[in-house]
Order: C-alpha cells, then sequence, then structure tokens
C-alpha cells in the first residue's frame, strides 16, 4: 500500500503554502520530510491526512481517493502524532493510550482485554509503563509526547505520520524515539516524520523529502540528497560537516 500527494497544491482558506507537490510513502519505508519553519512541512503533512483539503491534486492511499475513506477507516490505517498536545482533562495515561484503540470499536465501548493489553504493550515499548496510573496533565511534555507515540501505535495503522516527534525529548528519548522510528519500518509500517534534524534523518530514514517556501528542493534516497550543497540551501545557513571514521557517515552542524 502507497500513501501519495499527486500535484498537490496545499494551503489554507485565505492563502496557498505549496503548489505542484508529489510525494509517494510506502509500506515499509521511512521518509523523513526537512526545511525551514514556514516552509509548508506541516501543512503538507496535515494534507496527507486528510486534515486540511488540497486545493489542487489528490491525495491517495492505496487504489483511492483519501477523501473516499471514512474517518474511522483512515484511522485504521494512518496515525498521526502532532509536535505537540494541550493537556485539558486528567485522563490516567493507561486511558490516554487506550483511546487509539477506539479506530477498532466505537467511542463508548468498554476496553477488551486485548485492547488493554495492546496499551500495555505500548506503554512498555516507549519505557513509561510506569506512568499508567498517572493523570496525564501531571506528566512533563517529553513524557506527553512518548505518550502520544504509544497511543498512535496502539491504533495498530499501516502508516505513522509524526510532525516534529522529538521537539521536547531529551537527549536519550531522541534516540529512543529515533530507533523506534526505524523500527517501525523494519516492521512494515510506513513512516513519514518532519524534523529539522539532518542528522535525525540521515540515522533514521531511506529517503528525504526537502521543502522550502512549499517547493519541493529535493526527494531521494537519504544519503544522496542530504549533503552540504543541499542542505546550505534549504537553510540558507552555511554548514559544518563531520564524518565518521568508522561509518563513514556524515554528520552536520550548523555553521
Amino acid at each position: 500500500m502507497i500513501l501519495s500527494g499527486h500535484n498537490l497544491t496545499i494551503g489554507y482558506r485565505d492563502r496557498v503554502v505549496g503548489n505542484h507537490l508529489d510525494i509517494s510513502l510506502k509500506a515499509g519505508e521511512v521518509l523523513a520530510l526537512l526545511g525551514p519553519n514556514g516552509g509548508g512541512k506541516t501543512t503538507l503533512l496535515k494534507t496527507l491526512l486528510g486534515l486540511l483539503p488540497p486545493k489542487g491534486g489528490e491525495v491517495r492511499l492505496g487504489d483511492r481517493p483519501l477523501a473516499s475513506y471514512t474517518l474511522r477507516e483512515r484511522a485504521r490505517r494512518i496515525a498521526y502524532v502532532p509536535q505537540s498536545h494541550g493537556a485539558t482533562f486528567g485522563f490516567m495515561v493507561e486511558t490516554f493510550v487506550l483511546m487509539g484503540r477506539t479506530a477498532h470499536g466505537t467511542l463508548f465501548s468498554r476496553p477488551s482485554t486485548a485492547d488493554r493489553a495492546i496499551a500495555a504493550r505500548m506503554l512498555e515499548r516507549f519505557g513509561i509503563a510506569h506512568l499508567a496510573d498517572r493523570p496525564y496533565t501531571k506528566i512533563s511534555g517529553g513524557e506527553r509526547q512518548l505518550a502520544l507515540l504509544a497511543r498512535a501505535l496502539a491504533q495498530e495503522p499501516k502508516f505513522v505520520v509524526l510532525d516534529e516527534p522529538t521537539a521536547s525529548l531529551d537527549f536519550g528519548n531522541q534516540g529512543r524515539v529515533m530507533r523506534e522510528i526505524r523500527a517501525l519500518g523494519a516492521s512494515g509500517h510506513g513512516v513519514l516524520f518532519t524534523t529539522h534534524d539532518p542528522n535525525h534523518a540521515m540515522r533514521a530514514a531511506d529517503r528525504a523529502f526537502l521543502l522550502r517556501q512549499g517547493v519541493r528542493m529535493a526527494d531521494g534516497e537519504v544519503r544522496t540528497v542530504l549533503n552540504r550543497a543541499q542542505l546550505e540551501a534549504l537553510y540558507g545557513e552555511r554548514l559544518t560537516v563531520f564524518q565518521d571514521r568508522d561509518s563513514g557517515e556524515n554528520a552536520f552542524l550548523p555553521g
């Protein structure tokens, strides 16, 4: 199955953010979307998810237009992890993760034994099982981000779309999330994530899509696309490049 956008025009009611965008994500592939602030990354993500209607072109999931799927059908296939989530209600963390299972039941049905087992497995996977009985409003921003990831995977989706998944995480948890993204791809999920850090893309992604001011600058194999010239053009800043002696991989720093 493939999630794809064809000749997309993206934006909002009063403005266009990007034009003529073609993007695709296969099951089992990890795609990193990079670009400066205000370049259209989140708008493109929301269009691919169906949260924003395209102003032109079409989004397809498999052999059907995304718009032809019901919300429940979409939720069984695509999970979304936003960059931040305002904590309003003090649900227990376990209950919050269990909400991911509503794609497989109803909003008011009682969680089954299988639902609870899946939620418990996701809490363990992200190292937050000890928070199961804590109110979601009483945990840190980084812990909330891990709970969002656990809830998304509890949906058992085919595709996972993440907007800046490491934005509120400390250094150790950033590494954990990058490893999980790589593992999701290896297990057959299609993963699309936005990031400001080309090093995260280099280590977790198969492909990179570079977007600046709503224009695609490059799309291809991550080690081909992520080079000094491309990244300096993308961000309008000089970079310093280091190469690991053992792996031969590049690492990028600003300045």
